[in-house]
């Protein structure tokens, strides 16, 4: 990596006061520090210690937990291609490189268009290139069809920076999650293309279908609530001829339906979870409480039973949609989330238990994880505002004059 160190260095003087590209210089910054660890050191007196994790290798530390939810997006976008052309005994090779044909594309638009928006705030008000987009920038795909139009993937990562972002100051500013603002601004300004069981693959014209749309889990638990049929029966059943057990509670866990690109796998986000509770950087305290938020919900649908989205067993409900991806990945985001210990039991159940409460009340919408962690991304400064009221209050009672 010498030779890198030493072409930063050369054209360093360019981007430093006085050179040619002065305004540019933390264009520059961004791509030395994220290459090499910084330099730079206090210059106060006393005992110091220089860490080496700043902020970017926190984030990239985020990003490799998020690799595994990548490969399998990969594999499986490719997977449920050949299942809409009647292929599903397709080579391993053949599913991967459809794959990545639909996701790569997703990915680069998305780091294109929200760095070069980055870049632009930076040069113009002369500070660091925030690095929090290094995760967003992943995050924004995994949460998308695989088969959305790539300027629509531009349109929203836009958006999502300048509005969710820029517009509080940058990173460690914004009150709402970044890749959730994205996919909520594209939810509600284009839901042919992103909302309930659109899921489609458009083939060349050469090939067994020309277009493929399915179902999706949730959207046969909220088209239950008016035609009365069991959920587990209909999820069991659905697929039956050409994509056997596609909506089993076991094809559920390991991810192998249609949906998001990288949401659908419970397994991968676990294992990214436990990626992020080693290293430290997630709360597992907010995983842990929205999975039992969700699943004490759904236990209090089956007492009621009103209809049969009700009735649909509670541990269900852990293993549809995008509950574990928004749990590991979006509720945890150290920015929008409650930061005190005690409000991050609060914050987490209570995604929970309005994810279970939208999907089954809601039949227009029938993921309600987005809407629930924007909900209380909202409420998590009031939620610590109260738990640190409350923590003085005690204290008080039993300070002594």
């Amino acid at each position: 990596m010498k030779f890198l160190r030493d072409a930063l260095d050369s054209v360093k003087p360019h981007f430093e006061k006085g050179g040619k590209w002065e305004k540019f210089y933390y264009i520059y910054e961004a791509h030395d520090t994220l290459l090499f660890a910084p330099k730079d050191t206090t210059k106060a007196k006393g005992v110091q210690i220089r860490d080496a994790i700043d902020m970017k290798r926190l984030m990239m530390t985020v990003i490799i937990s998020l690799i595994p939810c990548l490969l399998f997006a990969i594999y499986n976008t490719g997977y449920q291609h050949f299942i809409a052309i009647g292929q599903p005994d397709a080579g391993v090779m053949d599913i991967v490189w459809i794959g990545l044909l639909k996701v790569i594309p997703i990915v680069v638009v998305s780091y294109a268009s929200g760095l070069t928006v980055e870049f632009i705030f930076a040069t113009i008000r002369k500070h660091e290139v925030n690095e929090g987009f290094l995760v967003s920038g992943m995050l924004i795909p995994l949460v998308m069809p695989p088969d959305i139009p790539l300027w629509q993937v531009a349109l929203g990562t836009i958006f999502a920076v300048i509005i969710a972002k820029e517009a509080f100051g940058g990173t460690g500013m914004n009150i709402l999650n970044v890749a959730l603002t994205a996919r909520a601004f594209l939810y509600f300004a284009y839901p042919g293309q992103i909302s309930g069981d659109v899921w489609t693959y458009i083939g060349s014209g050469n090939e067994a279908v020309a277009g493929f749309t399915g179902a999706t889990p949730l959207s046969i638990g909220a088209e239950a609530v008016t035609t009365g049929e069991n959920v587990v029966a209909s999820l069991n059943t659905y697929g039956q001829g050409w994509a056997d057990g596609l909506f089993s509670f076991s094809n559920l866990f390991w991810g192998f339906y249609p949906g998001s690109i990288g949401a659908t796998s419970v397994l991968m986000c676990l294992i990214g979870a436990v990626i992020l509770f080693v290293t430290g950087v997630g709360s597992w305290k907010i995983v842990v409480s929205v999975f039992a938020g969700a699943y004490g919900m759904g236990l209090l649908f089956n007492a009621i039973g009103a209809n049969a989205f009700m009735d649909l067993p509670a541990h269900y409900h852990l293993v549809m949609g995008g509950l574990a991806f928004g749990a590991v990945y979006m509720a945890t985001d150290p920015v929008s989330a409650a930061q005190t210990e005690t409000g991050k039991w609060i914050y987490g159940i209570l995604i929970g238990v309005l994810t279970v409460l939208i999907r089954v009340l809601n039949p227009a919408y029938p993921e309600g994880i987005m809407l629930a962690i924007l909900f209380m991304n909202v409420f998590a400064p009031l939620i610590d505002y109260y738990v640190v009221n409350a923590n003085k209050k005690r204290r008080l009672q039993r300070a002594t004059v």
